[in-house]
């Protein structure tokens, strides 16, 4: 049955239908906001695979060029496979919300797709996509215990907006991802231009109050077209052997949760299950349950420490950071480079500066963006101590470094300050808790380190919640365990002025207002204790690039001698190009920008272009070259493809009866410019210097 609910949000329409399109699919709607039309469909598989140990949600979002009236610019002229950077952090806001929702037990796999159908290049298809993804699955008979709304919150003029479009976010000091249920904000992500951290806060939940509507939605078409939930059998649990596994382990588990060395700890926990399994199990029969409630009763027992015992497995306070080391200018070769280690959680950073070519070019909804700014995470299996194949960036990588790439944006030096294409690189070689973090801090001082004058150095926490009843403990600088046992992921980064940018996951219903403002303030404390250690490392930025960077310079040129720079068919630009090892870039407005690798012959490149665009200036003495005689007179040229003419009464202080009395071709001679009329001819004179001498 077709059927078609809508509201208007935060003065904009927006539709939920179904019954129209993709009807075999477990759920499918249309989700509608001016000329965008995003298509969301759900599959979900009858029956879960005997061995699945894991529940297999896979989501997808594919943007079609099609949706803008666009074909693909590759050589295949089609959408490839492989997902773009927007396309991956999409799905990541997508799946971070839906999947707490899903009961444990369930274990069949499920798919949800999202395709940019339309795109009116004003109202962002990625927010629609998890409104809705929501619907899709509300609808279906998939047991999906939402439904959950999104929308991208905007700060403009000291106004907050919801969903604004492309063109009003780019005025905004805000740009952030809000997932809402009924009672609880459940996913942030965004960027802010260092505001503080009450006015994040309340751009936050006023998306959570105007999202309300989209869960009004979503209910209404569930009691229209909704299907019967499927029943999910919940693991049975033999509460005997549980006890007797608590009972066993008890004393090696108080030890596990105690030890503060990772490694330790994991092969302490490994040993303790190797006991465990073996006195309980000895045929092996029932290791996979017997695991299940020793890591059950891990979690327990480390949260209880903490509630009840107020003891972390470190030993630290609820506020205390970890140990920090800075070091810059590590790597020689490189540009800038720095090794930031917090605890076991350890990166290597680099700073490499290039030109306007080296930008990343990418084709989106909106046309091809060109990026100066990049960023990339790199998690190689051994910071963890694991052995496995190495591929490309994952999902994870690519939304870590996406989060540490927004926190270092909002200090960058525009490109007219500083016209270097920028690419930090993060090799995290420790991980115990918030590498991305790691990453913000050892970025700031690697840019630093590298001469880029960023405003203000940037750090970043990871701050984790234990919620146990009414009790509720927040976590500064989470360990690994801390995060996988906690309820919260909640990643701050940002100046001593305020936030540029934020990341928050959680494993329950949700979190109120009163929770995330002591989440952010006890944040706070943490990053400015974070960046006080950084200074310790480099505390501003280097005044000059490094000796083996390249050099950058820039130089106006009247437009009308753009010409002259580049030659017939390029070939000065060219020359000059191959001779000083340089890209040389001009723009319409005569802007010239020389990237040259080899600094040392910047001064000379800079001559070159002057010399070539030179105008001439009435009562400049050059040193030219004759060129042609003629009865009347010689053509000097003065600078380079521009001649002026000596008449022969011009030529000396005496009479001249022949021009090749006094100069001949290939001569060098000084002369003055006496006149350019207004055709552009040059009227020279020798005799003017001679006089003056």
């Amino acid at each position: 049955m077709f059927t078609k609910v809508e509201a208007e949000i935060s003065g904009k329409n927006i539709s939920i239908e179904t019954g129209k399109l993709a009807k075999q699919a477990s759920g499918s709607i249309v989700i509608r906001c001016g000329g965008t039309v995003v298509l969301v469909t759900v599959v979900g598989s009858k029956t879960a695979r005997q061995d699945q140990s894991f529940f297999p949600l896979t989501i997808e979002y594919q943007e079609k060029l099609a949706s803008v009236g666009r074909i693909p610019g590759n050589y295949f002229r089609r959408e490839i496979g492989r997902p773009s950077e927007h396309e991956i952090l999409t799905c990541r806001i997508i799946d971070r919300p839906l999947r707490p929702l899903f009961p444990e037990g369930y274990m069949c796999e499920t798919q949800v797709i999202a395709t940019v159908l339309s795109a009116d290049q004003q109202n962002n298809p990625d927010v629609l996509a998890l409104t809705g993804a929501s619907a899709a699955l509300s609808i279906s008979d998939l047991p999906f215990a939402g439904p959950v709304a999104g929308g991208r919150v905007a700060c403009i003029d000291g106004q907050y907006m919801l969903n604004p479009t492309l063109a009003e976010l780019e005025n905004s000091t805000m740009d952030i991802v809000v997932a809402c249920t009924r009672n609880a904000v459940v996913m942030v992500e965004g960027q802010a231009d260092e505001l503080t951290e009450e006015e994040v806060l309340s751009g936050i939940f006023y998306a959570f109050e105007n999202l309300q509507p989209l869960i009004d939605l979503q209910e209404e078409l569930q009691k229209s077209n909704g299907k019967v939930k499927r029943e999910v059998v919940e693991p049975e649990i033999d509460e005997a052997l549980k006890a007797k596994v608590a009972e066993i382990a008890a004393e090696g588990m108080s030890k596990v949760v105690s030890c503060s060395d990772k490694m330790q700890r994991y092969d302490m926990y490994d040993d303790l299950k190797d006991a465990v399994v073996a006195e309980l199990d000895p045929e092996g029969e029932k290791k996979g349950e017997i695991s299940d409630y020793l890591s059950s009763f891990k979690k327990s027992l480390m949260r209880s420490k903490i509630v009840e015992e107020e003891v972390r497995i470190d030993g630290r306070s609820f506020d205390e950071v970890r140990d920090i080391s800075c070091e810059v200018k590590c790597l020689p070769m490189t540009h800038g480079s720095a090794l930031f280690t917090r605890g076991e959680t350890q990166a290597i950073v680099t700073a490499t500066l290039g030109s306007e070519r080296d930008k990343q070019r990418v084709e989106t909804l909106v046309g091809e963006d060109n990026k100066r700014l990049m960023l990339h995470y790199n998690f190689p299996p051994f910071c963890v101590g694991e052995a496995r194949m190495l591929r490309g960036p994952s999902r994870r990588d690519i939304g870590h470094g996406t989060l540490a790439l927004r926190g270092l944006s909002a200090v960058m030096p525009s490109e007219e300050d500083f016209p270097y294409s920028i690419r930090v690189v993060s090799e995290v070689l420790e991980s115990n808790g918030s590498s991305s973090m790691a990453t913000v801090c050892g970025g700031s001082m690697a840019l630093m380190d590298a001469g880029v004058p960023i405003k203000t150095p940037v750090s970043g926490i990871a701050m984790g919640l234990i919620k146990e009843g009414d009790k509720v403990v927040i976590l500064s600088d989470i360990l690994g365990d801390e995060d996988h046992l906690g309820d919260m992921d909640f990643k701050v980064v940002g100046t001593r002025d305020g936030v540029t940018s934020l990341q928050m996951d959680i494993k329950i219903d949700g979190v109120d207002r009163d929770i995330m403002g002591r989440a952010l303030e006890q944040a706070k404390a943490g990053r400015d204790h974070i960046l006080k250690e950084m200074t310790k490392g480099i505390s501003v930025a280097r005044e000059e690039v490094a000796d083996h960077a390249p050099k950058y310079f820039v130089h106006k040129i009247n437009p009308d001698k753009i010409r002259d720079l580049i030659g017939p068919g390029g070939k000065i630009i060219k020359e000059i190009s191959a001779e000083f090892d340089a890209k040389i870039e001009v723009d319409d407005s005569g802007l010239v920008k020389m990237f040259t690798l080899n600094g040392a012959l910047g001064d000379a490149l800079v001559a070159r272009v002057k010399e070539i665009t030179a105008e001439v200036e009435i009562g400049t003495t050059y040193k030219g070259t004759v060129k042609t005689i003629k009865d009347f007179g010689a053509f000097v040229e003065i600078l380079p493809g521009t001649d002026g003419l000596v008449h022969i009464s011009e030529l000396d202080t005496k009479r001249v009866a022949k021009v090749s009395d006094v100069v001949n071709e290939g001569d060098e001679i000084e002369v003055i410019v006496l006149d350019v009329d207004n055709r552009g001819r040059i009227r020279l004179s020798r005799k003017a210097l001679m006089t003056e001498s």
